[in-house]
């Protein structure tokens, strides 16, 4: 079971991963030309909307197409996409996640059913109306089924943490973040849930604390240090390099198998995901658009004015209670050598990292 949540988690990610450069541009503008930006400007500013709810859940729509299917079936994912992107009114980076590869899927089993029966001379024309005709059908079905059921989802998410943040207790969040980003949901859970909670919440306030509850570098970065102080082996030994993968690179996937390796670590980055979240709460900290990747450098990127004290210290608290605990844990549970061979095989399912 184990195994299956991480191949799909790392499906989940084999769709955003390859778009990042498209995330940390929409991230910077965001963070420069809004109005509440370094340098607002109007005109520019006038991108980010559009990026946001067009851009980016086409390109992952596309991207989990042709992962499933090629071109063709990248193709047929984008055009999919468009029908749940213009159903809703928030990003649908849950409903790309779903069209793309469902589109891939639909015409590789088109593909292959009439791939014996093509007369010869007809196989372009046969293909482009296949596909199109499938791209309609699914793009139909995208704004009546999928795009409902996810805007649905999405509000009782919201509804969820809206009623957090009302009952300051928005740390909570971290008991059901952090285990699911070491089943490599992360993406889908950032990206999907707390992204377009946030873009909605800086509309109106110029910043979010939704962008900082997944993305934060500090649990992680704890997790690992507690590694290399307390631990042995294999996993000491990897953990100066992971330390630079994961907070500088934005590389989170680079530490669940450190977590999977010895599942008792669990608790680290929940402690240490607590410990900042009620910093965050207690501050008012809050981001102006989601880093990605969640590295250091995203996050000065895109922390609005006169939020560095209040983000970065969370960065820290995350760090150092994640890292307190860790040691704890490491100290009075060594990780046994079967755990340490059991790391080593987890690693080669890193997404981007085989």
């Amino acid at each position: 079971m184990r195994e299956r949540l991480q191949q799909f988690g790392g499906f989940l990610a084999g769709m955003i991963i390859p778009n990042m450069g498209a995330f940390i541009a929409w991230g910077l503008i965001t963070a420069f030309f809004i109005p509440t930006g370094w340098i607002p400007n109007e005109k520019f500013g006038a991108m980010v909307g559009p990026m946001i709810i067009y851009l980016l859940p086409i390109l992952i729509g596309y991207t989990g197409g042709r992962m499933v299917h090629g071109v063709r079936g990248g193709v047929v994912g984008a055009t999919a996409t468009m029908g749940v992107v213009v159903g809703a009114d928030i990003p649908m980076f849950l409903g790309a996640m779903i069209m793309g590869p469902l589109g891939g899927w639909a015409m590789k089993m088109i593909d292959d059913r009439l791939e014996e029966h093509i007369p010869i001379g007809f196989e372009m024309l046969v293909n482009n109306f296949s596909a199109g005709i499938l791209a309609v059908i699914l793009a139909l079905l995208g704004n009546v089924v999928v795009s409902p059921v996810v805007q649905a989802l999405s509000n009782v998410a919201g509804s969820i943490v809206d009623g957090l943040v009302a009952a300051r207790l928005l740390p909570l969040a971290a008991i059901i973040i952090e285990p699911a980003k070491v089943l490599f949901l992360n993406n889908a859970l950032n990206h999907g849930v707390l992204a377009p909670l946030g873009v909605a919440a800086a509309e109106e306030t110029g910043r979010a604390i939704h962008f900082l509850l997944e993305t934060n570098p500090g649990p992680g970065l704890g997790l690992l240090v507690a590694y290399y102080v307390a631990g042995k082996g294999l996993l000491k030994e990897s953990a100066p390099g992971a330390m630079i993968i994961h907070f500088l690179g934005g590389i989170h996937e680079i530490y669940f198998p450190y977590v999977l390796a010895h599942p008792i670590m669990i608790l680290s980055v929940i402690a240490g995901g607590l410990a900042a979240d009620l910093w965050f709460v207690i501050s008012g900290a809050g981001l102006v658009a989601t880093p990605s990747p969640g590295s250091i450098f995203a996050y000065l990127a895109v922390i609005p004015r006169g939020q560095h004290f209040q983000v970065l210290t969370g960065v820290l608290i995350g760090a150092v209670v994640a890292f307190l605990v860790g040691s704890f844990i490491l100290r009075i549970r060594p990780v046994q050598a079967a755990e340490e061979e059991e790391m080593d095989a987890d690693m080669g399912s890193v997404p981007g990292l085989a």
